[in-house]
């Protein structure tokens, strides 16, 4: 299965306190926090992409949302528009692939001088895998029409959000949320999201802020693919399916790519706006003519230009690309802005709607349900701390990919942000941010081993950080491990300091669910014990000096026996927990269950097992030839809740481990077909356990890499664990 579709490997959960999402793929848990026990009432002004994508997260969240859309039928206009991987996984985690409306893969660029020379051709099929969602071309009216239904429809998880066509919005009152209709109705609400575009009305009671002009303008039209292919000078322009195609002129460049399943092409012509707006009075948006438009390409390939020819002349419009001010905030009282009306962009890196679904998915993070409406003022703060540092910094760069050419050179390389764009999760990186916000508000909450998953609940505080109520009742191993590509910046929310990265930014990562059983330990009698944790391949740790050690991340390691054996792993640092662990295993298979007083919530199966000879396996977990395993130790202060005593990285190295306890493996044994189920299940079910299976829950597993079961001699006894500084 490719990366980005949806897989569930566990069941959708509920979370409580920090508001995060369901299931980490397709959402279809609400956000929820302890506290207000009715819905936030909403009013968006605007029903476009950015507008739409924030009532349909919202209304998932239970709150009740009214759309005010001026048009009469709130069609969105234009062409199409991109779906990078950072916009796309916004939509797909919320169950929404816009490959059944008609979205393509974007699979080629191909970039030309305006006389139709080659100058970079790329296959970017490889190159795009590693993203965990594709990268889409989709129609905007299509797109348009998808959220439309998903947000206002009877189906679907909380309350359907009203949309109001003919509703002209003529005055808000950002204090006490009042909008008023140019119909002279009003109508009150906890939060008023602004997602008006460009021309925003409800701007200006933040700042009037002045729009300019870029210095372009940009044609925009459609062509069906059957007109360009029946022609046969036009024909060889459109050889290539799910590519997007630039032709540049120093000052001018066409843009052309497909959508509607590769049935029409999508034009984007940006020029000199004086020579298609020439004097202040013209419209931002106006008719234009195909003599028009070919006069302004005149020095272009002159199949462009019979290309451009073939336009139904009654669609052909111009654009004045607008910029606008840096706003000095986005929000006053009850009001917010989200997508052009707070940050407008100009389309050189097709990441406008791109960055209004963003902000859409960061204001839902931050109004879970639960939300109590003198928190909104607050929040809505939060929410433009965690978007604009990003969204400003896109829309520079963005400026910069629209400069003229200097000496045949572009200003910028177009795919030299492909990192900074693409390699972003806004659901998990507000959640990550939001979460930690949170806690942040509980000073006292009591933090323990493993922090990576938040304060730790246990018997002198539950989940919420509230006190609790006296009131209620010759050495051998066998190891089973799943390697399985996932989520970076999933896991990346669970490291607990900046220190830890992944030293690849490609969203795609690799890990291990991997269970040790241990058996004829002299110290326990002869008899042994077993442990399961999650290992987070790829990773480094920065020290203070700059160097890094590269290592394989534990976040938590589950431990059957409570004493001695998860004591004893205090001093090593390990962020060990109590579970029961059961491991079945047999020649052709072996089954790992984990459990909390009968409640299962982990399943590894590894089926058809068969041995392999050839290998020489090394021992260490996934077989990474990194440096050693990598943990993070915290130690709570005495009598001062939410302080630390000491807090520090440590490390295994697996080198300086073999030399003080050699292991020796006896038989290697690889499975077809294996499976990992994680459950959440509830505070109930797991009153100490439920935030840390919630989180291992949402661990998507795109794809098993390897799975085996490893047998053999001589146990480390883990003495060489050592702080990294």
């Amino acid at each position: 299965m490719a990366p980005g579709k949806t897989v569930s490997n566990g069941d959708s959960v509920e979370f409580d306190n920090a508001g995060l999402h369901g299931s980490h793929l397709n959402g279809s848990g609400p956000f929820v926090e302890k506290g207000h026990p009715a819905p936030l009432r909403i009013a968006i002004v605007g029903a476009g992409i950015g507008g739409l994508t924030a009532a349909l997260g919202l209304r998932r969240n239970g709150h009740q949302v009214d759309l005010y859309e001026k048009s009469r039928f709130a069609n969105e206009v234009g062409a199409a528009i991109h779906l990078a991987p950072n916009a796309n996984g916004i939509l797909r985690r919320w169950g929404i692939f816009a490959e059944e409306s008609g979205a393509i893969s974007m699979d080629r660029l191909v970039e030309h001088s305006k006389d139709g020379s080659i100058l970079k051709d790329i296959d970017l099929t490889m190159a795009n895998k590693r993203w965990q969602h594709p990268w889409h071309l989709v129609h905007r009216v299509n797109m348009h029409e998808k959220l439309k239904k998903l947000a206002t429809s009877d189906e679907g998880s909380g309350i359907p959000a009203r949309l109001h066509t003919s509703s002209k919005v003529a005055d808000i009152d950002p204090q006490n949320g009042v909008i008023t209709l140019k119909s002279g109705a009003t109508t009150t609400a906890d939060v008023v999201v602004g997602a008006d575009g460009i021309y925003s009305m409800s701007r200006k009671y933040i700042k009037d802020a002045k729009l300019f002009s870029s210095g372009k303008a940009a044609f925009r039209f459609l062509i069906p693919r059957e007109v360009a292919e029946a022609d046969p000078v036009t024909a060889p322009l459109v050889k290539y399916k799910n590519a997007l195609e630039i032709w540049f002129g120093d000052d001018r460049r066409i843009v052309m790519y497909a959508c509607n399943d590769n049935q029409l092409l999508n034009f984007v012509c940006i020029h000199p706006d004086t020579e298609s707006h020439a004097t202040k009075s013209d419209e931002w948006s106006k008719k234009a003519t195909i003599e028009q438009v070919l006069k302004v390409y005149q020095e272009f390939d002159p199949a462009v230009k019979a290309l451009i020819s073939k336009v139904d002349p009654l669609t052909l419009m111009v654009w004045q690309l607008l910029d606008m001010e840096k706003l000095p905030t986005w929000t006053t009282g009850k009001l917010v802005l989200l997508g052009d009306a707070a940050h407008p962009f100009t389309p050189h890196q097709g990441q406008g709607a791109g960055q209004a679904m963003e902000d859409a998915a960061a204001l839902t993070i931050v109004l879970p349900k639960g939300t109590a409406p003198e928190a909104i003022p607050e929040r809505l703060k939060l929410y433009e701390e965690i978007r604009s540092e990003r969204t400003h910094a896109i829309q520079q760069y963005s400026r910069l990919a629209g400069k003229d050419w200097e000496n045949g050179v572009p200003a910028i390389d177009m795919m030299a942000y492909t990192n900074h764009n693409f390699g972003h999760d806004e659901i998990d990186y507000a959640t990550n941010i939001f979460k930690r916000w949170k806690w942040s508000k509980k000073p006292d909450m009591y933090w323990r081993m493993p922090v990576a998953f938040g304060p730790f609940p246990g018997p002198r505080q539950d989940q919420y950080g509230r006190r609790r109520l006296e009131d209620g009742p010759a050495r051998r191993f066998t190891t089973a491990s799943i390697k399985f590509k996932t989520s970076r910046t999933f896991l990346e929310t669970l490291f607990p300091t900046a220190q830890f990265q992944f030293r690849d930014p490609s969203t795609v990562a690799t890990a291990s669910f991997s269970a040790t059983r241990l058996d004829n330990m002299a110290w326990l009698g002869g008899k042994g014990y077993t442990h399961f944790g999650l290992y987070v391949h790829g990773v480094q740790y920065t020290k203070k000096d700059g160097t890094a050690i590269q290592g394989t991340y534990m976040p938590v390691l589950f431990e059957s026996l409570a004493d001695p054996i998860v004591s004893g792993r205090e001093e090593l640092g390990m962020p060990k927990l109590f579970a029961d662990l059961d491991m079945e295993h047999d020649e052709t298979s072996c089954r790992v269950t984990a459990s909390w007083r009968g409640a299962t919530f982990a399943k590894i199966e590894l089926p058809s097992l068969r041995r392999d000879e050839s290998t020489a396996e090394q021992g260490t977990i996934g077989g990474e030839s990194d440096y050693g395993i990598l943990v993070y130790r915290y130690i709570p202060a005495v009598g001062e809740p939410g302080k630390a005593d000491a807090e520090y990285a440590c490390v295994v190295p697996h080198a300086e481990e073999s030399r003080v306890q050699s292991s020796t493996v006896t038989s290697v044994a690889r499975s077809a077909g294996a499976k990992v189920r994680i459950e959440a299940l509830d505070w109930e079910t797991l009153p100490t356990l439920h935030h840390i299976t919630s989180a291992l829950a949402k661990i998507p597993i795109y794809e098993v890499v390897d799975a085996k079961v490893v047998e053999g001699t001589g146990v480390p006894d883990v003495i060489s664990c050592r702080r990294i500084e």
